[in-house]
């Protein structure tokens, strides 16, 4: 997710196949089945959001993302690795005065980047948003949410200054923190399939397969995806950054849950 930052951590601290055609996987009806589901529209239109925001929707696909995630009025929400604050503000707005959104901003990415303080600063101003600033590895999740959502930052656990069980440690912390039946939904920009990790560092993608794998041995049992976030266009080899394919990329979108 974030440019440099692996380089800049590591000195402070010290692919293959081509890709092909994926078959489109129908969006699941998480948002459907659930009673009192928010209107993502008027979501969208939020004075908790920013023009900026607005401005990217189209290419963040925010209207999609939300109803993908079945987010409703009154849920408790964990925005994982919340960056800017993008989809911190979107939920914010979606949860309403009866939710609340914990955003986590690892400290050592506020460490890295005052541009990373100032957005938690902003959104610890938000009445419904708590900000939590712990390290990487232990993110300080309440209990009790309904949901943990991370977009185009799973990989960035994988980063190699970071200790080798960062993931697995993130994702019990995740398990943990879910209500039972809780949703864990996680987007990123797709590696070619049978990527090794390496390609966190050097083109801030990861293996589909990869994360699957690491999510379910945390106790999550895998629920659906969409490909509304697909991009044939994208070959899946270059660095997300790169100009050829900066915020055009591929990513999957896979809901995993909390068993009962």
């Amino acid at each position: 997710m974030f440019k440099s930052l692996s380089a800049a951590l590591a000195a402070a601290v010290l692919v293959s196949s081509a890709a092909g055609a994926q078959e489109a996987v129908p969006t699941p009806p998480i948002a459907h089945t659930l009673p009192g589901g928010a209107d993502y529209g008027a979501v969208l239109a939020s004075p908790v959001r920013t023009d900026e925001d607005r401005s990217r929707d189209a290419a963040r696909m925010t209207e999609a993302t939300l109803a993908f995630t079945g987010v409703r009025p009154g849920w408790k929400v964990g925005d994982m690795i919340m960056g800017g604050g993008f989809f911190t503000r979107a939920f914010s707005a979606a949860v309403g005065a009866e939710g609340r959104v914990v955003a986590w901003q690892p400290a050592e990415f506020i460490g890295f980047s005052e541009t990373y303080a100032r957005a938690a600063e902003a959104a610890d101003q938000l009445p419904n948003v708590d900000v939590i600033r712990s390290p990487i590895g232990s993110p300080e999740f309440p209990a009790g949410l309904d949901l943990v959502f991370t977009a185009q930052n799973y990989h960035d656990l994988h980063l190699r200054p970071f200790a080798e069980d960062t993931a697995a440690r993130v994702n019990a912390a995740v398990f943990a923190a879910l209500r039972p039946g809780g949703y864990y939904v996680i987007l990123d920009h797709h590696a070619v399939d049978g990527s090794d990790l390496s390609v966190a560092d050097s083109l801030h993608r990861i293996d589909r397969e990869t994360v699957v794998r690491e999510v379910e041995a945390a106790g999550f049992q895998y629920s659906s995806e969409a490909a509304f976030l697909w991009r044939d266009d994208d070959p899946r080899t270059a660095n997300v950054f790169d100009d050829s394919i900066r915020g055009r990329t591929s990513q999957f979108a896979i809901v995993f849950r909390k068993p009962d």
